[in-house]
């Protein structure tokens, strides 16, 4: 047994391991079987988030979830070029949950943008402590010595870190001292803005790195639910498992009895083997009673958010410049109305949701999964196995794909719930591809309803957003919530991006929580989650507005962005405000030739901007679309792509690339391809034969620039998202002249377009 805990042994599949300690650490991406490595020595830890041993090496202890995004080499680079260290001696750890760490969450495009300065100041102390100790041995001033490549000089003695490391260090440094530290100017950075081998890479590639789906436990059977007819309210009335008794490896059923209410209704059906416990299932007659919400179609939810816009009294006020638009609007000399709809989305990860749960020998819980918000299920875990929080700790994996849906981690209940029945055997619970579709939190349905008041001088006076749709932090988090300026809860992750930097007066943002969306499933954060949906009608309403008056889409958006007011901007995050997001505008239409370009027939460009994912961090963000439509069929061919993104410092360059060509490729997919829609209180497309995202055939040529600045970073994981949609849709219009309103498009939507 290694210092952390692990237990391994090799298996003629590869490698099985469990965690049998609370203490453990989770996992090394670099590393072909998971395991960190062990400090040499008594390893130096100048804060929680990393040590280094006497050999010189830096392990970076990293609490985000790595699904793709190469999250751990971003960060890990921040803090090594704060402490000066070369990149080859740099490891990192994801950890597994414990207090120490804090909130433990990986979404809304916030890693970088929240761990830039707390590793920074990690890097820091480290930096200063060694150059410090180096100092003393050699009987000068600190201020005559400089860090390097993990050494410290000063111009006649140099000393690796390693050997201050073994010679033994004490420093330690109080949150007040951390904030205190000199950093870097930008200009000495040397990790930061340039490329390095990413430190996950050779292993997703090679087929090593091990995903929550890999786990294995010494004993353990395997689990597959079988789901009712409604997320919420079905109660199991019977269950004849008869049928399934022939069949080899079949064990039980189990129904489920649910404490926190998570899985109420719930039947799993185990095996010795995973295909045993599958074939038995579809061999298992359950009767059950269904919940209230057994007939709702997504007709009904959508009927419900016009229900809830025309009633004016619902929803929160965000808390705007001026949010009282009643003046405006009542002398306006022109008003303009549209509405914008948008369906269901699915989340579709590769690696399908599952968990392996049982009780170590020391009384632990041990949850084996991949997870994006382990502090979010954690207390409801706590519930459903009525036990202690800290007597349960969740392992990290890699997780194949997250896009938000590990945010919640109800997966992970029902697999508890059923090695808890069993006395804490460990039981691995995998969600097939139906199941998981069926179970998923996926993007709700949304509503909106967009209102622009103008003078008899054509001038923009007022403006209303009312935005109905299921709430994600409503349901699962309601803690999370803001108030509105009618001190009612909103829910930001729902109507970010209504409240946009336009300059267009009076500013009324209605953000309303569709009730019985909320009763039908549980919706969910879906990558970029209100942006996707809010920047859609935004944008197209913009395109909309400039074409009643008789302006340039162009022109009309850079009149309206002025960074003055509630739109000049503040620091740290949003310096500049609505310049910034201009600039970026121009940049995409420079780099697009939008409006100086010969098209052929029927072909367009479209263009659109938003700020990622929030005022309070915005990541100004521009798109522009080249498509052409098939005036017979109503096929659109999206030629290519253009985006422009000033995100502050890039920290990471080819992984901000990544993330934002897989971002516009979303975009384009929710936009044209993907889309479900609830039938009988659940969703109608349960597998890739119907539910049909973008295929590689379908994909556009792209190009992406990034604006050199030395602001701080925020996010890119999300922001590339918010303006294909908008953009594809006012190409449509300048091509053939047909407004959509609705997502996804489709061809029939543009021929009932044409023909309207």
């Amino acid at each position: 047994m290694t210092r952390r805990g692990f237990l391994v042994s090799m298996t003629a599949t590869g490698v099985a391991f469990g965690f049998p300690r609370a203490s453990s650490a989770a996992m090394d991406p670099a590393a072909s079987n998971g395991i960190p490595i062990e400090a040499t020595g008594d390893p130096f830890e100048p804060t929680l988030w990393y040590w280094i041993d006497s050999d010189g090496r830096v392990n970076v202890n990293i609490i985000r979830a790595e699904m793709g995004q190469h999250v751990g080499t971003a960060i890990a680079r921040i803090l090594a070029d704060e402490l000066e260290v070369a990149w080859d001696s740099v490891h990192i750890t994801h950890v597994d949950t414990a207090e120490k760490w804090g909130t433990m969450v990986t979404g809304g495009s916030w890693s970088v943008w929240q761990s830039w300065p707390v590793y920074r100041q990690a890097g820091a102390a480290g930096r200063t402590a060694l150059i410090e100790a180096a100092a003393s041995q050699w009987g000068v001033d600190p201020a005559t010595c400089t860090a390097r490549d993990g050494s410290v000089s000063d111009g006649s003695n140099t000393i690796s870190y390693g050997d201050l490391v073994a010679a033994g260090i004490e420093r330690s440094f109080t949150e007040d001292e951390l904030q205190a530290l000199p950093l870097k100017p930008h200009s000495e950075l040397r990790l930061v803005g340039k490329d390095v081998t990413a430190l996950d890479i050779a292993n997703k590639t090679n087929g090593k790195a091990i995903y929550g789906l890999d786990a294995k436990v010494d004993g353990m059977v395997y689990g597959v639910p079988l789901l009712p007819p409604t997320r919420l309210g079905s109660k199991v009335s019977a269950v004849d498992d008869s049928g399934a008794k022939d069949v080899k490896g079949y064990l039980q059923t189990l129904t489920l009895d649910d404490p926190s209410g998570t899985v109420p209704g719930w039947v799993v059906v185990l095996g010795e083997t995973l295909m045993a416990a599958k074939w038995a299932s579809a061999k298992i007659k359950v009767t059950w009673a269904a919940g209230e919400t057994a007939g709702v179609s997504e007709a009904d939810i959508n009927d419900r958010s016009r229900q809830l816009i025309a009633d004016g009294t619902t929803g929160a006020i965000l808390p705007t410049e001026t949010p009282d638009t009643s003046a405006a609007f009542d002398a306006a000399a022109n008003v303009l109305e549209a509405e914008y709809v948008t369906q269901t989305v699915l989340h579709f990860q590769l690696e399908p949701v599952n968990a392996t749960v049982f009780q170590n020998a020391e009384g632990m819980w041990e949850i084996h999964t991949g997870n994006q918000w382990q502090s979010l299920i954690l207390p409801t875990l706590s519930t459903a196995l009525d036990t202690p929080a800290d007597q349960i700790v969740m392992r990290t994996y890699m997780l194949g794909g997250g896009f938000g849906r590990r945010l919640n981690g109800d997966y992970t209940v029902p697999a508890a719930l059923a090695s808890k029945a069993l006395g804490g055997k460990p039981i691995k619970l995998v969600f097939f591809r139906e199941d998981d579709a069926q179970f998923d939190s996926p993007r709700s349905p949304s509503v909106q309803k967009m209102r622009m008041a103008f003078d008899g001088d054509n001038k923009v006076i007022g403006m209303e957003h009312h935005a109905a749709a299921g709430w994600p932090t409503g349901v699962v988090v309601p803690s999370f919530m803001p108030k509105g300026v009618n001190d009612e809860p909103y829910d930001p992750f729902a109507i970010d991006g209504a409240d946009h930097w336009y300059t267009v007066g009076a500013h009324k943002v209605r953000a309303i929580t569709n009730d019985l969306a909320n009763k039908t499933f549980r919706p969910g954060w879906l990558r970029s989650v209100g942006p996707g949906w809010t920047n859609f009608a935004v944008e197209s309403f913009m395109d909309e507005a400039a074409h009643k008056i008789g302006t340039d889409p162009l022109e009309f958006r850079l009149q309206h962005l002025k960074a003055e007011g509630y739109n000049a901007g503040s620091a740290p995050n949003a310096v500049g405000g609505a310049s910034r997001q201009a600039a970026v505008l121009r940049r995409v239409a420079e780099m697009s030739g939008y409006g100086a370009t010969d098209l052929p027939a029927d072909t367009a460009i479209g263009i659109a901007t938003t700020f990622g994912q929030s005022r309070s961090m915005p990541t100004w963000t521009a798109g522009a679309v080249q498509l052409h439509v098939d005036r017979k069929t109503g096929q659109i061919d999206v030629q290519k792509m253009w985006l422009a993104f000033d995100c502050g410092t890039v920290v990471d360059p080819d992984g901000a690339l990544a993330q934002c060509e897989g971002a516009a490729l979303w975009g384009l997919s929710m936009a044209l391809y993907e889309g479900t829609s609830f039938e009988n209180g659940n969703v109608s497309d349960l597998n890739l034969g119907s539910y049909t995202p973008l295929r590689m055939i379908d994909t556009p040529e792209m190009e992406i620039a990034f604006v050199e600045s030395t602001e701080v970073p925020v996010g890119l994981g999300e922001p590339g998202t918010t303006v294909i949609a908008p953009a594809i849709a006012n190409a449509i219009h300048a091509a053939v002249g047909a407004r959509l309103r609705h997502l996804p498009i489709r061809p029939d939507d543009i021929l009932a377009a044409l023909n309207a």
